[in-house]
Parts: structure tokens; sequence; C-alpha cells
């Protein structure tokens, strides 16, 4: 059974972000054009994607609007942790994944076989990677976070200029 979603579109310093939500929490942040720069975090429009109860698509528009309010405060340097209810898919080894890059404090750098370890899995250091790679809520599960062993900028869905650009905003706060 699929669980009902809202999905918003909002402009960011990063460019045109889609977040969608159900009931039980944000399900994805993604961005969908880089090419547009725009300091100011607005809702631009607002899609009921499945049909739902009232009350299940009042709840996932709460989400959005609060991930839209943090997202905000992040973007103009006044937050540095999110705390949204998050209800992404994924495997259990995805969900671990992803929930040690929640922990991974604001400003710091790991590398692949950093999380491995932190989740008590050394030799899966490649899985660990395909992990990062599909996870669904850009930014709010810092993926950007993740560099090479050597300090090396490595892959990032969104491309490397706005993996440094995240990156940066970190390091000056």
């Amino acid at each position: 059974m699929s669980i009902p979603q809202v999905q918003s579109f909002v402009s960011s310093p990063v460019g045109l972000l889609s977040l969608k939500a159900s009931e039980y929490g944000l399900t994805h942040l993604q961005v969908s054009d880089l090419d547009e720069l725009n300091p100011v975090v607005v809702i631009e429009s607002s899609i009921k994607l499945m049909p739902a109860t009232n009350d299940a698509c009042l709840q996932a528009q709460q989400h959005i609007n609060d991930t839209v309010v943090q997202l905000t405060e992040y973007f103009a340097g006044i937050r540095q942790t999110f705390d949204i209810p998050l209800a992404p898919k994924g495997t259990v080894f995805q969900q671990q994944v992803w929930q040690a890059l929640r922990d991974l404090p604001f400003g710091q750098h790991c590398s692949y076989s950093d999380i491995a370890n932190t989740i008590g899995r050394p030799k899966a250091v490649r899985a660990v990677g395909a992990a990062n790679g599909a996870n669904p809520i850009a930014i709010i599960v810092p993926c950007h976070r993740v560099i090479g062993k050597g300090g090396k900028l490595t892959g990032y869905a969104y491309g490397l200029g706005m993996k440094q650009w995240l990156l940066n905003l970190e390091t000056a706060q």
C-alpha cells in the first residue's frame, strides 16, 4: 500500500528543491534545477500526489512547511541541525547509513570507511557509498559531508560545485 504524499517546490541558494512528505515525515528532498540560484526560499507550488484523508495531507503539508523554515535558517547560517521527522524508504542497511550521516556533526567531514566503521560494518565501504548515493533527503541527511579519505571531494549526486558550496556554508560558520 502506498502512503499518500504532498509535494512542494522551493527555490533556494542551490537551486529548485523538490520536497515530498507523508503524514509520517519528510520522504524526499531533491534538487530539481541547479541553474537558477536564488537566495530566498519560497514555496512556489504544492501538489497533492495521491488521494488521502484531509488529516494526512495537513500533517504532510506541516512537515513540508517546517522543512522550509528550517532550510531557510540553514541557508541563512542560523541553523546547524534539523529536527524534522524523516520517513525515507530504504533497506535496514541504508537506514543505518543515513542515520550515521545525520549523527555527523555540522561542519565535520568523514569518509565512506568512517561511516562503515560507525555502523559496525568495516568491510562494507562500497555498500556505504551506494547507500550514500541513494539518499533521498539531501542536505538534511548530509551526504555532502562525505569526502575522500585524503580530504579530496568525491562524487555528489548534484555535482561537486553544490557539494563544495554546502561545505563552504558549513565551515564559514
